[in-house]
This record gives C-alpha cells, sequence and structure tokens, in this order.
C-alpha cells in the first residue's frame, strides 16, 4: 500500500489534491476531520478542552465554537502547545488504527491529509510526502475570503505552521497550486504516475 503524506500552509489547496488523488483511487485520511470527530460532544478532546478552557468555548448549542478556540491559540504559544500536547496523540492513535485497517483491505493507496504532518513528525508514516504550495499573497487573500478572517487573523494562522520553504525543503513532491484546477490536476497526476 501506498502512503502519500499530503500537507501544505492553510487555504493552499490541498483539500483539492486530495480531491484529485481520491477521483484517481485514493483513500483519504483527513486529520482534520478526525479532530472534528474527536472533538464533538463527549469525546475526547471536547472533554478536554472543557476541563482547560470552560463553558466559554461553546456555542449556544453546546457544542465547540472553534473561532473562539482558533482566538485563543492563536494568540498564545502556550495554549497552542497545550492543544498540541493533548490532541496530537490521539489523532496519531486513530490515524495508526485506520491506516492499519486499510493495510487488511484491497486499497493501493492513501492520502494522508494532515496540515501539521511535519509539525506533528507524521511523514514518518508516509512513503512519500507532498506539499501544495502558493505565493504567500494568493495564499493570504484565499483565507481571508474562505474563512473570513481579518488579515491580522489570517496572518497569525498562516504564521503558526512551520514555513512553506521548509516544507518544501523537507517534501519529496512539491505542488505548486498558481495556476488553474485543470492545471493542478495536471500536476498532481503526473506526480502521482512518477515512479516512487
Amino acid at each position: 500500500m501506498r502512503i502519500i503524506g499530503l500537507t501544505g500552509g492553510i487555504a493552499s489547496g490541498k483539500s483539492t489534491v486530495s480531491r484529485i488523488l481520491q477521483s484517481m483511487g485514493a483513500v483519504a485520511i483527513d486529520a482534520d476531520a478526525i479532530a472534528h470527530e474527536l472533538a464533538e460532544p463527549g469525546a475526547p478532546l471536547y472533554e478536554a478542552y472543557i476541563t482547560h478552557w470552560g463553558a466559554g468555548i461553546l456555542t449556544p448549542e453546546g457544542t465547540l465554537d472553534r473561532r473562539k478556540i482558533g482566538d485563543i491559540v492563536f494568540a498564545d504559544e502556550d495554549e497552542r502547545r497545550w492543544l498540541d500536547d493533548v490532541s496530537h496523540p490521539l489523532l496519531y492513535r486513530e490515524v495508526q488504527r485506520r491506516l492499519a485497517a486499510l493495510r487488511t483491505s484491497d486499497v493501493q493507496t492513501v492520502v494522508l491529509d494532515a496540515p501539521l504532518l511535519f509539525e506533528a513528525g507524521w511523514e514518518r508514516l508516509a512513503d512519500e510526502t507532498w506539499v501544495v504550495v502558493l505565493p504567500r499573497d494568493i495564499q493570504l487573500r484565499r483565507l481571508m475570503a474562505r474563512n473570513h478572517y481579518t488579515e491580522e487573523e489570517a496572518l497569525s494562522r498562516m504564521e503558526s505552521q512551520l514555513s512553506q520553504e521548509e516544507k518544501m525543503r523537507r517534501a519529496d513532491v512539491v505542488i505548486d497550486n498558481r495556476g488553474s484546477e485543470a492545471q493542478l490536476e495536471k500536476k498532481v497526476q503526473e506526480a502521482f504516475r512518477r515512479p516512487v
């Protein structure tokens, strides 16, 4: 089974690359989606966050208010480190569990879609690592438009991640996403077909 570790800066187009790979037969393990599952009411991350930050991080419906949590962790390095220390081991165990289950199937290719692939040390789970890159100004505009962030909010989130240059240095494959979606698809197909 071929495991592609896929990463990229926030709003770089990583999810689009994952979708293209899935259209080519790959199965995705999405770290963000797993984090959302583990943060549902009653789940381990939900309980840890409530214990640490209190009920002020809840919406009126009783779910986690991700915007409030983001405001906390992107304003305070110690809080972000706490969140990573609590969430990464839980996420890692679930990713390993899903990979083990897929190894007993006939799946040929898995995309491990993880924004913090290198930061969390998850590249060791992959046979190869891909990074999706964009010029910083385009990434900033996309993030502000997609998430309705102010420039300051968007920049704080971008700067919390490993630099694009460092990700490019560590990655086996670099996918430049500054063109059209058709151009991106062609680049992904070419990278997918190259010998591992």
